[in-house]
């Protein structure tokens, strides 16, 4: 296992409860390097402790039922997310820690929360840092936990259980393909293994040999987050009835040899503005706002894309009919919006690799989707003139007026200062939530 993440229970006494939780019981421990995820105050002894105690039997069971969401569903704002991500909704009469898990396919966050109330008793979690570590790390880290409860459970003398059941299932579906495709449509749909039996992973599976297996999941997550279900029939129709001719051979490309941070280790917000600044270098487009002739040309399209009002959907996206041949549909009311789509549908065409013909910008927080919007953002609006204009006054003015310049959001202009660490996360995060 990495060193990075580990996941780990050192025995201790109980001496009641059922004979699972009696043999797996003990002192709860997620850390990551150096940081103690689960760290808090624990009042019974009146000290520190690294963990709470408490059955690992429970947790691991958390975990192998979750498997499939935890490791590849990105952060929603569904109602019931938060039980297949929170370590808090695993209940069993333990104050479990206050731990967020979520993956964009890619990368998975932890994130660890100090205890809602300063005086919470038994156990007091103080938080951490956000930890972000390849989705390898964390599976791989599961993958060493549940083995471990598993053997305890054998040494105590605990035979088959729920959970042996339950991660045979788990370990047989990652080894089989179809189950594989099957079961991570799901996740990203927001549901538990055969939750709901409605034809939507099948329509979805039968889409992919038309669509592209990547873009079709692209879609389950957008679905998640409470849009409609696209399907290639009502793509194709979008696209004939509302769309615009594209040329995907018209459509600009990098470089042979331009080199972009690849890899679980390259943060998705990276690899876009990178790929963004090198197609402006490349394409000696300089400092100033990209006009819309311009950011159609680059796209292979006309600058009507950007002033046609949108259709009623969810998603933008462009679809292929062949190399020569495509109909691009924006979604945004607004100008500034269909700008920001369009450079997003150009990231998807240049950054990803050709899996399919279909080319999303959807709503949801998969690692392609937050790729996409942080080279429409650096490309749209190059944070070195960004920074420069504002030469360090950060108000809403002074961003408002760099926005108007650029033809982009305010939001995006924000979002680029976050991610810059000129201000806070915080102010982000009061915009999106009073938006």
């Amino acid at each position: 296992m990495p060193a990075g993440l580990e996941i780990a229970q050192a025995p201790e006494r109980l001496d009641e409860g059922t004979p699972e939780e009696r043999a797996a019981f003990g002192l709860f421990t997620v850390t990551v390097g150096a940081a103690t995820l689960t760290q808090g105050f624990d009042s019974f002894v009146n000290a520190l402790r690294p963990g709470p105690l408490v059955s690992g039997y429970h947790a691991a069971e958390w975990f192998a039922w979750n498997w499939w969401r935890l490791r590849w569903e990105p952060r929603s704002s569904a109602p019931e997310w938060w039980r297949a991500h929170k370590m808090s909704a695993i209940g069993e009469g333990y104050v479990w820690p206050n731990l967020t898990i979520f993956s964009d396919g890619v990368r998975t966050a932890l994130l660890a929360e100090p205890s809602a109330r300063p005086d919470a008793k038994p156990f007091r979690y103080l938080g951490a840092h956000p930890c972000v570590l390849p989705s390898t790390e964390f599976e791989a880290a599961v993958d060493a936990f549940i083995p471990r409860i598993l053997g305890r459970l054998r040494d105590q003398g605990v035979a088959e259980t729920s959970l042996d059941r339950i991660w045979r299932d788990v370990l047989a579906e990652r080894a089989d393909p179809d189950q594989t495709r099957r079961r991570r449509l799901e996740a990203l749909l927001g549901r538990d293994p055969d939750e709901i039996e409605d034809g939507a992973v099948d329509r979805l599976v039968a889409d992919s040999a038309s669509l592209g297996e990547r873009a079709v999941e692209e879609l389950a997550a957008d679905h998640a987050g409470g849009g409609d279900l696209l399907t290639a029939t009502a793509l194709e129709q979008l696209a004939a009835d509302r769309g615009i001719d594209a040329s995907p051979r018209d459509a600009v490309r990098l470089a042979p040899g331009t080199e972009l941070l690849s890899g679980p280790h390259a943060p998705a917000w990276r690899l876009g503005a990178e790929a963004a600044k090198a197609l402006r270098e490349q394409e000696r487009l300089g400092e100033e706002p990209i006009a819309d002739p311009k950011l159609a040309e680059l796209a292979g399209t006309e600058a009507r894309a950007l002033n046609q009002r949108a259709a009623n959907q969810a998603v933008s996206f462009a679809l292929d009919r062949d190399p020569s041949h495509s109909r691009v549909v924006l979604r945004s009311r607004w100008r500034n919006g269909r700008r920001f789509e369009l450079a997003r549908l150009l990231a998807d065409r240049i950054v990803t690799p050709p899996y399919g013909r279909l080319y999303a910008a959807t709503r949801a927080y998969t690692y392609r989707q937050k790729m996409q919007r942080s080279f429409a953002a650096e490309l749209l609006s190059p944070f070195a003139t960004v920074d420069a204009m504002l030469a360090g006054d950060y108000s809403a003015e002074a961003q408002a007026d760099v926005a108007e310049h650029f033809q982009v959001s305010e939001r995006t202009i924000l979002t680029l200062l976050v991610a810059h660490h000129r201000v806070e996360r915080e102010e982000l995060d009061e915009d999106l939530a009073a938006a």
